[in-house]
C-alpha cells in the first residue's frame, strides 16, 4: 500500500524533539513493550504494532501526531494500518527511528 505522501511523511528527529520541548506533539511509539521497558522517550504512548488498533490513536488536537519505533519500519506498518483504517489526519513518522534519537543524544528513560 502506498501511503499518501501528504497525510504520511518522514520528520527528522531534530524537529520532533523540537515540537516535544514546545509540547507541540504525541508521539506514539509502535514497539513492543520489553523495547519500551528498556528506554523510551518520556510522555510517548506505547501502542505496540503487535496489537496496534488504529481507533486507539489519541487525538492529537491540534499537535503533531508522530509515530515511531526502533528504525523507521513498523511505524510505516502502524501508518499503513491507520490510513487502511479511514485514519484522515496527518501521521509523522520518526526518521531513523529510536536509534536515530538516541544518536542525538535526547531524552530517554527505563520503562
Amino acid at each position: 500500500m502506498a501511503l499518501p505522501p501528504n497525510q504520511v511523511f518522514y520528520v527528522t528527529v531534530d524537529q520532533i524533539n523540537q515540537w516535544r520541548d514546545q509540547d507541540a506533539a504525541v508521539i506514539v511509539d509502535v514497539r513492543e513493550e520489553n523495547e519500551w521497558d528498556e528506554a523510551h522517550i518520556p510522555g510517548a504512548i506505547l501502542m505496540p504494532l503487535s496489537t496496534f488498533d488504529p481507533a486507539r490513536i489519541p487525538d492529537p488536537h491540534g499537535k503533531h501526531l508522530v509515530f515511531h519505533c526502533r528504525s523507521g519500519r513498523r511505524c510505516g506498518l502502524a501508518a499503513e494500518k491507520a490510513v487502511a483504517a479511514g485514519y484522515t489526519g496527518v501521521i509523522k513518522r520518526m526518521e531513523g527511528g529510536f536509534l536515530a534519537w538516541n544518536a542525538a543524544g535526547f531524552d530517554s528513560e527505563p520503562g
